[in-house]
């Protein structure tokens, strides 16, 4: 018995300490959040405040955007147009530690339903964006980003689900 108390003892506290957020992921995730509120108030001009000048974009059907004055300036067209009405639900964020200076986060969100500028009509959706972070004078800053449709029957065929079962 007191080798069970013993091995329990040693097991809980590493246990405990990988599920415990650190600062630097408690940040990140403040910064996922900084840029669903952009998005939901229909503007981007705080975007300096969460995204490196040297961020790129790759949108949801494969627009390339090379630095930030071009990530903010899409964002703020697409929103005058669009997405003028649509609003972003945060559905999850993890994070993982890459380096000390280097986090990456994976955001699940729901868009509400919106119609292109060809006339599409796309409907309330989850997307997935992998978002990758870097410390730069003690904040951290959004300098990658991708943005893809989840498409809910195609991950019933994924492979990795009998993985994971």
């Amino acid at each position: 018995m007191k080798y069970m108390i013993l091995m329990l003892g040693l097991w809980l506290p590493g246990t405990l300490a990988a599920q415990t957020k650190t600062q630097d992921q408690a940040a990140v995730e403040k910064q996922v959040e900084a840029i669903i509120n952009s998005w939901n108030r229909h503007d981007y001009s705080d975007m300096p405040t969460y995204a490196t000048e040297d961020c790129d974009w790759v949108n949801i059907v494969g627009m390339w955007w090379h630095n930030r004055q071009e990530v903010e300036y899409a964002h703020e067209v697409f929103h005058k147009g669009m997405f003028r009405d649509v609003t972003l639900k945060l559905d999850s964020v993890k994070t993982r530690v890459i380096t000390p200076d280097v986090i990456l986060a994976r955001v699940y969100k729901t868009i509400g339903a919106y119609k292109s500028p060809s006339g599409t009509v796309y409907p309330k959706a989850q997307n997935l964006l992998m978002l990758l972070y870097v410390k730069k004078n003690g904040k951290w800053l959004l300098t990658a980003g991708q943005n893809v449709v989840v498409n809910e029957a195609a991950q019933k065929s994924n492979p990795v689900n009998k993985l994971r079962r």
